[in-house]
C-alpha cells in the first residue's frame, strides 16, 4: 500500500510581518488584509474557501485577528466551519510557470 505525503514547499522568500487587520469586502467578495509593514492585499473569498475546504454554500459570520500573535486571521461560517489563514498564504506568491511553451507546428499545403 502506498502512502501519499502532502508536503508544502516554500514558493518564495517572503519576510514575516504581523497582520494588522483583516476585513471582508462584500462588494468585492474578497478579504482585505493589511500588514504592519504597510502591505495591503486583496485575497478572493473563493480562494480561501477552496484552500480550507469550506462548503460552497457556507455564509461568513466573522473575521478576526488574534491579538497575541497576529500571524494569521480566522474566518467563521454559519455551519460551524472555520478557516485559518496564515500570513504566508497571503504574502507568498506561487512560482511562475515555465516560459517554455511549445509552438504548434503548422504545415502549408501546396496546391498545384
Amino acid at each position: 500500500m502506498r502512502t501519499i505525503s502532502t508536503v508544502k514547499k516554500p514558493f518564495g522568500k517572503a519576510t514575516y510581518s504581523p497582520v494588522k487587520h483583516a476585513r471582508y469586502l462584500d462588494w468585492e467578495d474578497a478579504f482585505d488584509v493589511e500588514f504592519d509593514d504597510g502591505l495591503s492585499v486583496l485575497e478572493p473569498h473563493e480562494t480561501i474557501k477552496k484552500a480550507n475546504k469550506i462548503s460552497p454554500n457556507a455564509v461568513l459570520i466573522r473575521v478576526s485577528v488574534p491579538k497575541r500573535f497576529r500571524s494569521h486571521f480566522n474566518v467563521k461560517y454559519d455551519n460551524g466551519q472555520t478557516a485559518e489563514i496564515s500570513w504566508s498564504f497571503i504574502r507568498e506568491l506561487p512560482p511562475k510557470v515555465a516560459s517554455r511553451v511549445r509552438q504548434p507546428v503548422t504545415r502549408k499545403l501546396a496546391l498545384s
